[in-house]
C-alpha cells in the first residue's frame, strides 16, 4: 500500500513537471540561429512554445523584447515594451473611454515580419492591439 501511494505521488509529480516544461521547449536550430545573427548580444534568453512557433524573450541593451519565430527560423514578429507614454494620444483615449478608472499595466510595439506596426496596452488582464495610428484592432487574453 505505502509504494503504491509512492508510485501515485511521483507519477503525480511528474506529470506536473512536464505540463510546466511545455512552453519552455527547445527551439528549432533554424530559429535559434536566426535569432542569435539578429540579435547579438542578448541577455537573459528564454524560449517557449507558441501555437504556431517559438517566442523568445530576451533583453537587450536594457530593453525587454520578444520575438516570435515559426518552425523555419522565419521572424513572424518582434515587441518591445516601451513606456506607457510613448504609446499614440489614440490608445490611451480609446482605454479611458471604453476601460474607466482601468490602468494600463504594460505598453508594447509589436512589428510584424511585414513592417507593419502595432501597440499593445495590456489593461484588466487583457492585451488591447491597436495599429500604427492607435486606431483599437481586437482584445487578447493576456498570456502572461
Amino acid at each position: 500500500m505505502k509504494y503504491r501511494l509512492l508510485l501515485t505521488m511521483l507519477t503525480a509529480s511528474a506529470l506536473t513537471s512536464l505540463a510546466q516544461n511545455e512552453k519552455k521547449a527547445m527551439p528549432p536550430v533554424a530559429a535559434k540561429t536566426t535569432f542569435e545573427k539578429a540579435f547579438p548580444g542578448a541577455e537573459n534568453v528564454k524560449w517557449g512554445k507558441e501555437k504556431a512557433g517559438y517566442e523568445v524573450n530576451f533583453s537587450l541593451k536594457g530593453k525587454q523584447m520578444a520575438a516570435v519565430y515559426d518552425n523555419n527560423g522565419i521572424v513572424k514578429e518582434t515587441e518591445e515594451d516601451i513606456k506607457i507614454t510613448a504609446l499614440p494620444s489614440l490608445v490611451t483615449t480609446y482605454i479611458k473611454t471604453h476601460y474607466a478608472n482601468a490602468a494600463i499595466k504594460e505598453a508594447a510595439k509589436i512589428t510584424k515580419a511585414a513592417g507593419e506596426i502595432n501597440y499593445e496596452a495590456e489593461v484588466n488582464k487583457k492585451d488591447l492591439i491597436f495599429d500604427v495610428n492607435g486606431k483599437f484592432i481586437r482584445e487578447e487574453k493576456d498570456e502572461d
